[in-house]
């Protein structure tokens, strides 16, 4: 990569993410937002206050995050939490997901404390619900604990509840090795009466600014998928402006963070609201569904799905359609899809994240090799033509007309195009972009080790070995560059990419700083050889 393409990505990088935080932290309406959350969490007291929802009947949604006796239900990756007052699911620790590197302690995702409110509710309302602001149920349990046991691959947990001649049943079903989680009501009507319910979930998050650095931004807020739109974001900042209310079938409500997510998926097959709204610090994203009726001594089955975990692009594709759009790779998804599959490909055969990631990157070089080749062989062309544009300069003195008309005909006589250099770069920053979005998304990388003193490929490198090592690489390139600009401002600025990049990658995730270290070399070695060639068919000279 030459100099002119090192500035033009530099560029476009460094001014993307200083843009991104600055919008977090200087922002006049972002700011005011962040005063007023503030606020509100100062007023907020260990658990979310009853606030009563928006509904479609004449019912209200229980809010109310209160705490009654827990169970625990284990899986072979998931460890639920469950409140055995209204069966909402309160703590969630992924068991091949460590919180910090080699802390043998599960992440995390779900929780309740002093300080953070994430949990996932569901329930009934409608003119039969048994979760209102009034009350919500206290289920019954057989056991406080619940584990999946060797050679068994689905474990599932009822809790019940009987009101007024009603039995509602709450089940809990994990499945081996998954982290989707169904939830399903079973309501039977003993009584001579019908009776109405209508099924909701819920995520409720305590309000908190966007997560990341300005190297590494990276999201925590709400999405959802409706018939209408297959994903979108709602952040913290969308739901306190607005409330979001979506009418669809199937869809999907979700809180997202930098590789993990909960999500709501509800029936598919039924008609559904999405809904949001913000109260005494804490964001709600939920949905209900259809308002069920339920004949004399019969009985109906509910069923949704709760997705709380890593953000496995596979697993979440099967679970529901464009839950796996949660890894967001932004306008570059089309590029970025196949350059994940390639990826895990090639992991699957070398068994090295670290490899993995070097063979991605001789691939993608391989590939972009004719433009690469063209871009260099259209620089060397005009490096030769530097003397005779030199000596029009000198000879057409101010008159630009003449001299632009004349080095319009040398261009054309000596088959020459100017834009030569800059057009393949063009055409591979959309890749890099794309590369960009796919190290920064794969959870895979995650506490990965590749080689030495590399353990965690999503972390900065903690002796800064490679950033220094992409930094020589960088400055070879330049010395190698074969148009050097006359300007010495630009000079300078070219002077100093090295030092700046260097510095910038510092705190780049260390699988990134290994890309770009690892296309350097072969931009190297591709550029000795193009030049090579060129050198044998006259058509460039050395440097003096």
């Amino acid at each position: 990569m030459n100099n002119r393409g090192l500035l033009l990505m530099g560029l476009l990088l460094v001014s993307m993410l200083m843009f991104t935080q600055w919008k977090q932290d200087f922002d006049p309406e972002i700011q005011a937002q962040k005063q007023a959350q503030q606020a509100q969490l100062a007023a907020q007291s260990q658990q979310a206050g009853d606030v009563p929802a928006a509904s479609n009947a004449n019912n209200q949604i229980a809010d109310a995050t209160t705490q009654g006796k827990t169970i625990v239900v284990e899986s072979d990756v998931l460890r639920l939490t469950i409140d055995t007052l209204g069966g909402d699911v309160v703590g969630s620790d992924l068991l091949k997901h460590n919180a910090e590197l080699n802390s043998n302690t599960p992440f995390k995702l779900l929780q309740q404390d002093g300080q953070t409110i994430y949990v996932a509710q569901s329930g009934l309302v409608g003119r039969n619900g048994i979760d209102t602001n009034a009350g919500r149920p206290q289920y019954a349990v057989t056991a406080e604990s619940f584990k999946l046991a060797e050679g068994q691959d689905e474990l599932s947990v009822p809790l019940t509840f009987e009101k007024d001649g009603v039995v509602y049943t709450k089940t809990f079903t994990l499945k081996r090795g998954s982290y989707d989680v169904g939830v399903n009501f079973n309501v039977k009507n003993n009584t001579s009466e019908t009776i109405e319910v209508q099924p909701y979930g819920q995520l409720k998050h305590t309000l908190v600014e966007s997560s990341g650095s300005l190297t590494m931004p990276t999201y925590t807020g709400g999405a959802y998928s409706s018939s209408e739109t297959n994903y979108k974001k709602y952040s913290f900042e969308d739901m306190a402006k607005n409330n979001l209310n979506v009418d669809t079938k199937a869809g999907w409500v979700a809180v997202l963070q930098h590789y993990f997510v909960s999500a709501w998926v509800p029936d598919q097959d039924a008609e559904n609201n999405l809904y949001s709204r913000t109260s005494n610090g804490v964001a709600t994203i939920g949905y209900r569904g259809a308002l069920t009726t339920i004949a004399p001594n019969s009985e109906a089955n509910l069923k949704s799905q709760l997705w709380t975990g890593s953000k496995d692009q596979n697993e979440m594709a099967e679970a529901a359609n464009n839950l796996d759009l949660t890894v967001d790779y932004g306008w570059a998804w089309f590029i970025a899809k196949p350059l994940f599959w390639l990826l895990t490909a090639i992991q699957s055969l070398v068994t090295n994240w670290g490899l993995a990631i070097i063979g991605v990157t001789i691939v993608v070089k391989t590939i972009l090799y004719p433009l690469t080749k063209a871009q260099y062989t259209s620089m060397a062309k005009m490096r030769m033509l530097q003397p005779k544009i030199t000596e029009m300069r000198e000879r057409f003195g101010d008159d630009r007309q003449r001299m632009s008309q004349e080095m319009m005909k040398l261009y054309k006589e000596e088959k020459v195009n100017p834009m030569g250099g800059c057009l393949p770069i063009l055409i591979q920053m959309p890749i890099f972009i794309a590369l960009y979005w796919t190290f920064m998304e794969a959870v895979e990388l995650r506490h990965t080790p590749f080689f030495g003193w590399i353990q965690d490929l999503s972390a900065q490198d903690p002796y800064y070995i490679l950033p220094l090592l992409m930094g020589g690489s960088m400055f070879l390139l330049q010395k190698m560059s074969p148009t050097p600009v006359a300007d010495p401002v630009q000079q300078k600025v070219m002077t100093f990419m090295p030092v700046i990049f260097t510095v910038f990658f510092l705190w780049f995730p260390s699988g990134l700083v290994l890309y770009w270290l690892t296309s350097n070399l072969i931009t190297i070695v591709q550029q000795w050889l193009i030049y090579r060639n060129l050198e044998k068919k006259g058509l460039h000279s050395r440097k003096k």
